[in-house]
């Protein structure tokens, strides 16, 4: 009985400091943008949440999403509003740098700052990080890099500013 009570106790203080911890961090990625050129987390300014999605260019879930985030940042700044445009957002894929340039290109995404693309191509260090089954695959983090909420199947665009906001 004191060894059941004594495990039990090991899992309810490593339950308490992974709350405490915020789960799991950012994940190291390293990922070619379509510039080519290399960006990893070292590169992401500490002022606002972080918000990381793998995706895939071809899925439509992925590319409505984007929609959705997109006409979101438009509409904020017709009403002066930066709850999207402070989030810092990196959409991770495993696809080639062509078929990013071509994702970046038809989503104009050159047009958001704060929106950064890339392809870890075949490390899948990001899919393992995160054990990725569908796309999208949504983690938001807070500026201090703690995980704020994860969504693995698609989420409602108001659920992820709701994560945003407590971030």
């Amino acid at each position: 009985m004191k060894r059941i009570a004594l495990l039990f106790s090991f899992i309810l203080t490593f339950a308490s400091l992974n709350a405490q911890n915020g789960g799991k961090p950012i994940p190291p990625y390293r990922i070619l943008n379509p510039d080519s050129v290399y960006v990893t987390p070292a590169q992401l300014k500490k002022s606002g949440p972080v918000m990381i999605i793998y995706f895939s260019p071809d899925c439509t879930h992925c590319q409505h999403f984007t929609d959705e985030i997109t006409d979101q940042l438009k509409a904020e700044k017709k009403q002066h509003k930066n709850l999207l445009h402070k989030t810092q957002i990196v959409m991770i894929t495993w696809s080639s740098l062509q078929a990013i340039q071509v994702f970046y290109k038809d989503y104009e995404l050159d047009k958001y700052p704060n929106i950064t693309v890339g392809t870890e191509g075949y490390t899948y260090l990001v899919q393992k990080y995160y054990q990725v089954k569908t796309t999208p695959y949504i983690a938001v983090y807070t500026k201090a890099g703690k995980l704020v909420q994860a969504f693995e199947k698609v989420p409602k665009l108001s659920d992820v500013v709701a994560a945003i906001k407590k971030a």
